[in-house]
């Protein structure tokens, strides 16, 4: 009646309606209920997060980004209005594989469709996909964190050559320096060829394959590829192989490591899970690891520390028998090779 009030009178517009002309002058100058004015601030709160998120969240997700925030509403009536103000997730779509099997040696499956862990750096799960760009295919890899859902490791090329793998190996052991860990991949040619096999036995790493043509057996690296595609790759178009190359790094490191909330871990953000988990990584050691980092320096000031020894307890600190150029022991009462003879110790004390 209000956007027809120019063109046909209010009394007869009531009239025809059947509603009472003084009741519509009332609803006019009433206020809005309690109820649609706190929907109207959720609304705000919605829109933010909703933006924040890159237009990827849905209500779930929306969801406990505002209990976070520490407001406690109902999963439903978060529904409710982002569906009448037109917001809505982003959905996933199928992927193309690019895994090529050749003769290589396959490792054996020490997973098993597993893919729990209680701490970070005992399973790694890694896999390879590409980014369409105008002027050619992008391929990525990543090395995945199965504890946290953190991207540890990735690497990015134009060709599917071997060094893309072992470079998403090694960025992920630069930053997590893992003992024995698993990395668990397909059978890929990257994965069994003999530069990757040497890179694994040089780190200490144990790798660990699914079978062939079953995306089960690598269904967590799988799952990240389907966040990635829906979330990044299906809503943008690159022109350029470079133009991918920010935009993947910035999902990535800007968005996915610190803030997408994982509905398998409690909502939370990998980044957000470690912490929860009070995880100290090698490239960002608490304040009880920096008295380990300072001793290594004050126990072998011109070299390199021994691995195998204590830095932080005084007590472990023995001292070092010293031994001649050959390595062997010097025998009792001989002298030091770098000390001061007994002939040069008396020639000091006489007077000229």
């Amino acid at each position: 009646m209000s956007e027809n009030q120019a063109a046909y009178p209010i009394a007869t517009m009531c009239r025809l309606l059947g509603v009472s002309l003084s009741g519509y002058y009332a609803w006019t100058k009433r206020q809005p209920s309690r109820r649609a004015q706190t929907d109207a601030a959720l609304l705000a709160e919605i829109r933010a997060a909703h933006e924040a998120s890159r237009g990827t969240y849905g209500a779930p997700r929306i969801h406990a980004d505002l209990a976070a925030k520490g407001i406690h509403i109902g999963r439903k009536r978060v529904a409710r209005l982002m569906s009448a103000a037109g917001l809505a997730g982003v959905s996933r779509r199928k992927f193309v594989t690019t895994t090529v099997k050749d003769g290589g040696r396959q490792a054996p499956d020490l997973v098993n469709r597993n893919f729990t862990a209680d701490l970070p750096n005992l399973l790694w799960v890694a896999d390879i996909t590409y980014i369409p760009t105008w002027t050619g295919f992008l391929y990525l890899a990543v090395v995945l964190d199965a504890c946290s859902r953190r991207i540890v490791g990735w690497s990015m090329a134009t060709t599917l050559a071997t060094q893309l793998v072992v470079d998403a190996l090694h960025m992920a052991l630069l930053s997590r320096r893992p003992k024995a860990v698993i990395h668990h991949s397909d059978q890929g040619s990257q994965y069994t060829s003999i530069e990757f096999g040497h890179r694994c036995r040089e780190a200490g790493v144990r790798p660990s394959m699914g079978s062939v043509g079953d995306a089960y057996d690598n269904a967590m690296c799988e799952s990240f590829f389907a966040t990635l595609e829906c979330e990044l790759l299906e809503r943008r178009r690159f022109r350029t192989q470079a133009e991918a190359r920010i935009a993947v790094f910035e999902f990535i490191e800007g968005f996915y490591n610190p803030r997408r909330r994982h509905s398998s871990i409690g909502y939370l953000s990998p980044i957000d899970y470690e912490r929860l988990l009070d995880v100290k990584t090698p490239a960002d050691p608490g304040a009880h690891q920096s008295a380990v980092v300072l001793a290594a320096v004050k126990d072998k000031p011109f070299g390199r520390p021994e691995e195998r020894a204590v830095l932080d307890r005084p007590c472990a600190r023995r001292p070092h028998a010293r031994a001649g150029r050959d390595g062997r022991m010097a025998p009792p009462g001989a002298e030091q090779k770098n000390g001061t003879k007994q002939e040069d110790q008396m020639m000091l004390h006489q007077t000229p």
